[in-house]
């Protein structure tokens, strides 16, 4: 009998040509001109799908979102648990277009690499789990998976998945599960085998600072009436103390701290701070005091000012005192923070730091996503890992935690089950970038881990995912 890894071998061809016609299709969800390419892509991976053996596949549009596609195919064994596997198939804008080195829309080979937009978020790492599930059942003789297998394949999600909450409210009976294998993430590098363990949460505003109701001569009315643009200065600056700690007050009243095993682990993750910099194209690190990078990025909360602004912006001057002034700040937020009580405590701060003088109005957008953590000593993990690490020929399998947010969380209290993460996008992959490429070698390791993965969920009860 062949085994999972000599399945992938064999049929790396599929996964090529599948990669090739699926890729073409610029289903980008963000420009509604492209909103017809949506709906193509849904529906070529929902055939890619009933081409795998899913038996139940189906694309849904019934709602305000761009089409979705659900697949299932339940095993023979009525007990085993239920996998619930979450992507996205849409795709980012490819501006600047001019800084593409080939056609974004015609993938290229190049070795090891293949680029084209949607190569690594998400596409490529959605079909080696198709390849996945063939090699699964060739390498176990079975004639369906070992777990009930359910896909719920989002299209909006490169838009900020506006109405997945809706499309899980509607779709809930359908959706229920034991566990979610998201496949949107990434491993620290090819030859460093890990997963994520955590994802952020967010809540981002405008704050909007008025003093006088026209701009006022600097000559005649200054240091006599409160200037907005000062004021704004003194609020952002009153974000962080000297050590980097975010000073809103009851913050960190709920962030789960890592424990001493994480952080050992953490240690163990081989990030090089000086290629950090290059990367970043900066000169320095900076954040709170007392955490690593690899911590400080994905473990712990922060307040960031993404935009600032009042008054004259012209060429020479215009001296006067600004009518209004504006920040833009995001929080990204960790385990058990609560974007609610995180807005109130905002609010709240902006009121204490606003002068006499001046009207202060916050303008959220939205209200927020709640952070995500994996636990590391559950058996879904351990299954997840041991999975991974015969991939990767044994090596031990690092934690890491991603940085940015998206809608996991909200997919997890959706359907109630815990979440763990395989995926094998590289830091260098240049997703939402010009030039977005996968590496081949890693998304055949993602199937055959994926292969690999439905066995030994399939060895832990329903109860025991579920902890």
């Amino acid at each position: 009998m062949t085994t999972e890894r000599d399945f992938v071998a064999d049929h790396r061809d599929d996964l090529l040509a599948d990669l090739d016609a699926w890729l073409r299709i610029p289903g980008i969800s963000a420009q509604p001109d492209r909103h017809d390419d949506v709906r193509r892509s849904a529906e070529w991976f929902a055939d890619a799908a009933r081409r795998t053996g899913f038996p139940t596949v189906e694309v849904w549009d019934d709602g305000p979102w761009l089409p979705a596609v659900f697949a299932e195919w339940r095993s023979a064994d009525d007990d085993a648990p239920t996998v619930l596997v979450y992507g996205h198939h849409d795709v980012q804008p490819v501006d600047p277009l001019e800084l593409w080195h080939t056609d974004p829309f015609d993938p290229t080979i190049d070795g090891d690499v293949l680029r084209a937009r949607g190569a690594s978020d998400d596409k490529g790492q959605l079909l080696f789990h198709l390849l996945g599930v063939r090699a699964h059942l060739a390498a176990t003789g079975r004639t369906s998976p070992a777990v009930h297998l359910r896909y719920l394949i989002e299209g909006e999600e490169e838009s900020g998945s506006p109405h997945f909450e809706q499309l899980l409210a509607t779709h809930r009976e359908r959706l229920g599960c034991d566990i979610v294998v998201v496949t949107d993430t990434g491993m620290v590098a090819a030859d460093v085998p890990s997963t994520v363990t955590g994802m952020r949460g967010m809540v981002s505003a405008t704050i909007n600072l008025h003093g006088p109701d026209l701009d006022l001569h600097s000559g005649v009315f200054g240091g006599a009436v409160p200037n907005p643009a000062t004021a704004v200065a003194e609020l952002v600056a009153a974000l962080h103390d000297a050590d980097g700690r975010v000073q809103v007050p009851g913050f960190y009243d709920d962030v789960v701290e890592l424990t001493d095993v994480e952080r050992e682990l953490f240690a163990k993750v081989p990030v090089d701070d000086a290629q950090f910099l290059q990367v970043a194209q900066s000169r320095a690190l900076s954040g709170e005091a007392g955490f690593t990078t690899l911590e400080r990025l994905g473990a712990r909360p922060t307040a960031e000012v993404n935009g600032l602004g009042g008054g004259y912006q012209g060429a020479g001057t215009k001296t006067i005192i600004p009518s209004d002034a504006f920040a833009k700040v995001s929080f990204r937020l960790v385990a058990d923070q609560d974007p609610a009580k995180i807005i109130n405590a905002v609010e709240q701060f902006v009121a204490a730091h606003t002068p006499d003088g001046i009207a202060t109005s916050v303008d959220w957008e939205g209200d927020g996503v709640r952070a995500c953590l994996v636990p590391i000593d559950t058996p879904a993990y351990r299954a997840l890992t041991d999975a991974i690490s015969a991939a990767f020929d044994g090596a031990q399998v690092l934690p890491t935690r991603e940085g940015g947010s998206g809608p996991e969380a909200g997919l997890q209290h959706a359907v109630g089950a815990p979440l763990v993460f395989l995926g094998v996008g590289l830091p260098d992959d240049q997703i939402h970038a010009p030039n977005e490429k996968v590496t081949l070698s890693m998304l055949f390791k993602g199937a055959e881990a994926a292969a690999l993965l439905w066995s030994g969920l399939a060895r832990v009860s329903a109860r025991g995912l579920r902890g």
